[in-house]
């Protein structure tokens, strides 16, 4: 029988997310990749309940989370009732819906009707009364925002979800959302937008100053750049990796000559820091408070380890975010 560590808040900075109640661990635990049967389950279980000892409270997934889609909702599910069950109410556990789930037009995008379908199948799948955030996955081109954010609204409302939020949407589509949501009575909590050192489109196209002025949340996702931003290829592309597979996420004509010596520029700062090149992306996430949370993810407890270090020194000099941002600037000219 798991019983948590005692000391499991004492060390990770939590922050509070926009204007609500609710505060989020600096580190939230994405089960992306590394949850599905293609994984040992002892690993799996190992590394959230290491996640829980460190103090990373949230877990963040998606019904399309795998591989299969809604596998790693099922093996979540089977975590809570094997470890978690006298800790559900210190655990902030999210889902999404957006993405394709299955045949047909009712499958995915943002519809009512799918939208609430698929918080059920989750809910089933996890064996939860609810969610703590449930999430809009994309913007659906052809649905109504009303909808879609009435939807959300209703999930609440059916006591389904605590909060929600909304991932992938724009600085327009994210103001368009808060005020529809506003009006109907449940305030827009957070937004996950892709985020890190090598993506700067939050901050580019103003998603950032929108939610400061909205006061929403954010979380993070891929702040290590689909693994770019680890160790792993200081020395080119390693077999096994995700740039020597078929992954659609990451080519191995990403992986240049150039870039690679820009991350090594990269992992020299980190190394002045007393961090690795992982930590250092992590912290650059953070520093500043603006960002709430940021999704790590985890194919062993001791990768999960090295990443909660990175809540150690979350603070900059100036002249090394000016140094990083002129390697970055080399690194989007390659």
């Amino acid at each position: 029988m798991y019983t948590a560590h005692t000391d499991r808040y004492a060390d990770m900075p939590y922050r509070r997310t926009g204007r609500s109640g609710l505060k989020l661990p600096a580190l939230s635990l994405g089960l992306w990749h590394n949850f599905g049967p293609d994984r040992p389950v002892d690993t799996q279980r190992a590394i959230l309940r290491r996640a829980f000892d460190l103090g990373v409270s949230h877990f963040d997934l998606a019904n399309n989370y795998g591989p299969p889609p809604g596998a790693a909702e099922s093996a979540l599910g089977e975590a809570l009732k094997a470890d978690f069950g006298p800790y559900r109410d210190e655990l902030v556990i999210s889902t999404k819906a957006g993405y394709l789930m299955w045949p047909g037009p009712y499958g995915e995008w943002g519809s009512r009707k799918y939208l609430l379908s698929s918080l059920d199948q989750s809910l089933g799948r996890m064996g939860l009364d609810y969610v703590d955030i449930f999430y809009s996955h994309r913007p659906d081109p052809e649905t109504p925002l009303e909808e879609t954010m009435g939807a959300l609204h209703s999930a609440v409302q059916q006591g389904k979800a605590l909060y929600v939020g909304v991932s992938n949407y724009s600085p327009e589509q994210t103001r368009e959302a808060a005020r529809i949501l506003g009006e109907l009575g449940t305030p827009l909590l957070i937004h996950q937008p892709r985020y890190s050192m090598l993506d700067r489109r939050p901050e580019e196209q103003g998603l950032l100053d929108t939610l400061d002025e909205l006061k929403v949340g954010s979380i993070a996702y891929s702040p290590l750049e689909q693994g770019l931003l680890t160790g792993r290829y200081l020395d080119g592309i390693p077999e096994g990796s995700r740039a020597a597979s078929d992954s659609p996420f990451l080519s191995a004509e990403t992986v240049t000559d150039d870039l690679v010596g820009n991350l090594r520029a990269l992992d020299d700062i980190a190394k002045t820091r007393g961090q690795s090149l992982a930590q250092m992306a992590l912290a650059w996430v953070l520093r500043g408070g603006r960002v709430t949370s940021a999704l790590i993810g985890a194919s062993s407890p001791q990768q999960l380890e090295d990443s909660v270090a990175a809540t150690g020194n979350l603070d900059f000099s100036e002249d090394e975010l000016t140094r990083i941002d002129e390697i970055v600037r080399q690194a989007s000219k390659a």
